[in-house]
């Protein structure tokens, strides 16, 4: 996420909270557009005048958050529930959906506060949490703004930043699905959002974090998104072991159209993913927006040919991986680069990500049942790496940097696969993660629902 607090932006916002708006609009739009990254905030959490408060970021911030959740209920819900087998799409959709109402609560509980506000370079603070701090004061005409975003109500970014948590998360069903017990895939889902989740958002995007004052490039979750929902996912598939008949027996899809609607409205979604990380309805946002078309557009391309060329046949659902890995790609890099270096980025992530999802899946030996490594974690490399190498400081406001980037995505990866390793542990011990072998061979839907579909 980009923070706007640097510089003449930064008095500028400073102004805003002691009730000069209209000054101080002026004076942050006269500035440049850095990036979170750089220095601590000048400005902590608290209540500014209403009159400090931009309208149309507000209306922008509403709408990315809208299509950021839409990115998930019903977009993953759908891509996911097309491509298992027809016995276990409801439990497939029912924790999406499960996981959605499950982060969303302990987001506001705690989740918030632990990764954007103030505390220390590994963890932020408890003063936004147990439902807390949102505030709106009419008669006073004052609303709680957060440092990182002081031009709009904090109620707006927190629920902005709730959207990503809850994708991250429901990012892992890919890895879990047609053999995880539903409860105990809850209560690794909890524990994961407040241990790995929390803490890496607030290393990269609040402004105190160790890896945001070292540089590192994340505009819109690269590294805290991708790497680390493709990592942990890499761990989740190898602790609990292939699915039964798992390369001896075909394991049909149930229906690609759901996939390919998914796929529509996670390209959609993804405007609000990108283009909103710019916080501010300007310039930038829009064009995350168009470099993040373009990127798309491209990946789809690319794993189409890949795939041509190695299976003699492109395929729909080449196409929709495709396209994600190029979102994906660009994630990192959506508000530092031009729309040459996106579309280098989407061709460069569709080769990758289609090796990822064949190559690379069958020498990791791991029943990573959605590709979720393979789309997501090679996709988030590649962009995190190529975002040091094409970003543009007449764009961002800073350079990138190569070294830095790997750095990050090595620390990401590292800690996300290892808190993972321990929580999956954690459960598996208290309750067991796996489903019996009677219940995966009737499906989960009966098995944990007592639901089937129809025809």
């Amino acid at each position: 996420m980009r923070v706007s607090i640097l510089g003449l932006q930064g008095v500028g916002l400073l102004l805003a909270g002691a009730g000069g708006g209209a000054l101080a609009q002026t004076v942050a739009e006269a500035a440049p557009a850095p990036v979170a990254q750089a220095v601590p905030a000048l400005v902590r959490p608290g209540l500014v005048a209403l009159s400090g408060i931009s309208a149309a970021d507000t209306a922008w911030m509403m709408t990315s958050t809208a299509l950021v959740l839409l990115m998930t209920l019903p977009g993953i819900a759908l891509f996911y529930a097309g491509m298992v087998r027809k016995k276990n799409v409801l439990n497939t959709m029912a924790s999406v959906v499960a996981i959605a109402a499950l982060v969303s609560l302990l987001w506001f509980a705690a989740g918030y506060s632990l990764a954007f506000t103030p505390g220390t370079a590994w963890l932020g603070g408890w003063e936004r949490a147990g439902f807390a701090g949102l505030d709106f004061q009419l008669a006073e005409g004052r609303v709680a703004v957060s440092h990182v975003a002081p031009h709009i109500p904090e109620s707006v970014y927190a629920m902005f930043q709730l959207t990503f948590a809850v994708i991250t998360a429901a990012l892992l069903v890919g890895a879990l699905v047609e053999r995880m017990r539903f409860s105990a895939m809850l209560v690794f889902i909890a524990l994961w959002t407040l241990l790995v989740y929390a803490p890496v958002a607030h290393w990269v995007w609040e402004p105190g974090g160790w890896l945001a004052k070292m540089g590192a490039l994340d505009f819109a979750g690269g590294a805290v998104v991708h790497i680390n929902a493709g990592a942990a996912a890499l761990v989740c598939a190898w602790f609990l072991g292939r699915r039964t008949g798992y390369g001896r027996e075909p394991f049909e899809p149930y229906n690609l159209g759901l996939t390919m609607a998914g796929a529509g409205l996670l390209w959609v979604g993804w405007f609000g993913f990108n283009a909103g990380s710019a916080v501010a309805a300007d310039g930038r946002a829009g064009l995350a927006m168009a470099v993040t078309h373009v990127a798309a557009a491209a990946g789809a391309l690319s794993w189409m040919v890949g795939e041509w060329v190695v299976r003699g046949r492109p395929s729909l659902l080449g196409l929709c991986s495709g396209l994600v890995a190029g979102l994906v790609a660009i994630t990192p890099a959506a508000g530092f680069v031009d729309l040459r270096s996106a579309a280098v980025i989407g061709l460069a992530s569709g080769f990758a990500c289609y090796w990822g999802a064949t190559g690379l899946k069958r020498l990791l030996r791991a029943d990573d049942s959605l590709d979720v490594f393979g789309v997501h974690g090679i996709g988030g490399i590649v962009g995190s790496l190529l975002t040091g190498v094409f970003a543009s400081k007449t764009i961002g406001g800073v350079e990138g940097n190569l070294a830095t980037q790997a750095l990050s995505v090595v620390v990401v990866m590292a800690y996300s696969m290892g808190v993972t390793a321990v929580v999956l542990w954690i459960v598996n011990f208290a309750m067991g993660l796996r489903v019996d072998e009677q219940s995966e061979l009737t499906g989960l839907d009966i098995a944990q629902h007592r639901e089937r579909l129809g025809g």
